[in-house]
């Protein structure tokens, strides 16, 4: 076990960062490049461990894909017919939810057996609801007794082509679907009990496959892939990390230039503003023409409480660890509503988070979806465990950065970080001053 990372208050939050390509994006284009017929170029491609695991499962099904240092990468796809090939072991999904869910649709539409597994906090994670439409597609997927991985998947083709529901609105169920979707026999559609993320419907209409969405429904009518290029605009679940703790103390300045800002995925800085914070949004020219991006500045002041449920929760749900830290500055009451799936996350990071705040002098209530928390409160160093969680890693650096007081913070399981932001630490440290 690495040991924990160390940090001290700061006392100054000035310049700009450059976060690393959006990772929700970056399996995508992967797995999407992968089902295409020839070379598809990508740029800031994600540099964490998950986009690596989503990377060489796809290899081990056959595809050639070249990955440079600099965030470059080639996928060789062999598609439509032939994209995906039998691995000769189980797939190691490591820590990553969205490569085994996303994958488990790619490969539903092949005539392939593949069994995917992951890590432990994986492993313990639900898969039942992407089980379940892909059976009635026609794929058989088994999986362990209490509908975890690992899961089994007898691919075919053609599937049969559904209207479903899902019970939970979910981006990962949503791309498993549309992918399964690709080699059914007609148009799938996915009715959406909620909005989310649409970066996959975006990416199929970037390939010349036909996509309608509105009023609630997505359907995928069954094609060819293209080959494409893209340039992966910069993750905003990352730079939200930089954003609240810019956002915590008046005068605090940061900048992230060319951030992806997916109205599925924007919800922060519609809280930041709710909130009260400056914040300043810069559109450029879309990725890849399909993807909305910006340069986001905030500029930190008074801040108050929000209520935070309801539709708003899948647009930012990877983002309320550090919106809860954040909450611990404004003055009244934060309550964060509708968010019992961060209870089924890498951890439980309902009851993580809020034990971890407690420990550094929060006042926090867990709900059953959610938490209460009120503020201001004068956070000091504490010793916090992550639980090998990269989101609650990077949140507890935020609020170690805000504590007040002598000594430090110590975060356990920090080494998480590696999940999807290597450089975080780094990052963090250039912009700061102790």
């Amino acid at each position: 076990m690495s040991p924990p990372v160390n940090l001290a208050p700061i006392f100054r939050l000035e310049g700009e960062v450059r976060v690393p390509g959006d990772k929700s994006i970056s399996h995508r284009a992967l797995i999407l490049g992968a089902l295409a017929r020839g070379r598809t170029y990508l740029g800031g491609l994600a540099p964490g461990e998950d986009v690596a695991h989503t990377a060489s499962c796809l290899e081990a099904c056959g595809v050639f894909i070249r990955i440079h240092g600099d965030g470059r990468a080639m996928v060789e796809g062999n598609g439509p017919d032939h994209a995906l090939s039998a691995p000769s072991d189980r797939l190691d999904c490591g820590n990553s939810g969205s490569t085994m869910r996303m994958l488990a649709g790619a490969i539903a539409g092949h005539p392939i057996t593949a069994c995917l597994q992951g890590d432990p906090s994986l492993m313990r994670r639900p898969m039942r609801r992407i089980a379940a439409p892909l059976q009635q597609m026609g794929a058989a997927v088994r999986l362990g007794p209490e509908g975890t991985a690992p899961m089994t998947i007898e691919g075919r083709r053609p599937l049969r082509a559904i209207t479903f529901e899902p019970p939970v609105a979910s981006a990962q169920v949503k791309t498993a679907v549309l992918l399964a979707g690709l080699f059914a026999d007609g148009p799938t559609t996915v009715l959406e009990p909620a909005p989310t993320r649409d970066h996959t419907e975006r990416l199929l209409a970037l390939c010349g496959i036909e996509v309608v969405s509105g009023a609630g429904r997505v359907t995928v009518t069954p094609g060819a892939l293209q080959p494409f290029g893209l340039r992966i605009p910069g993750d905003i679940s990352s730079a939200a990390f930089f954003l609240c703790l810019a956002a915590a103390r008046e005068g605090w300045r940061v900048r992230c230039p060319e951030v992806g800002l997916n109205p599925g995925r924007d919800g922060v800085i519609e809280v930041l503003r709710a909130m009260g914070a400056s914040v300043d949004v810069q559109e450029r020219e879309p990725a890849g023409g399909v993807e909305p991006v910006g340069d986001v500045e905030v500029l930190g002041g008074p801040l108050h409480g929000a209520r935070i449920e309801g539709a708003l929760v899948p647009r930012l749900i990877d983002e309320l660890p550090v919106i809860a830290v954040l909450a611990t500055q404004a003055v009244g009451v934060t309550e964060i509503r509708d968010a019992a799936e961060l209870r089924a996350k890498e951890s439980d990071r309902i009851a993580r988070l809020a034990e971890g705040l407690r420990r550094m002098g929060a006042a926090c209530e867990t709900l059953r979806d959610g938490l209460v928390i009120e503020g201001p409160t004068r956070l000091v160093p504490a010793a916090v465990d992550a639980a090998g969680d990269h989101r609650l890693a990077m949140a507890f650096a935020v609020a170690g950065c805000l504590a007040a007081g002598p000594g430090l913070t110590h975060i356990a399981g920090a080494e998480s970080v590696s999940i999807s932001y290597p450089g975080f630490f780094e990052d963090l440290a250039s912009i700061s001053s102790a």
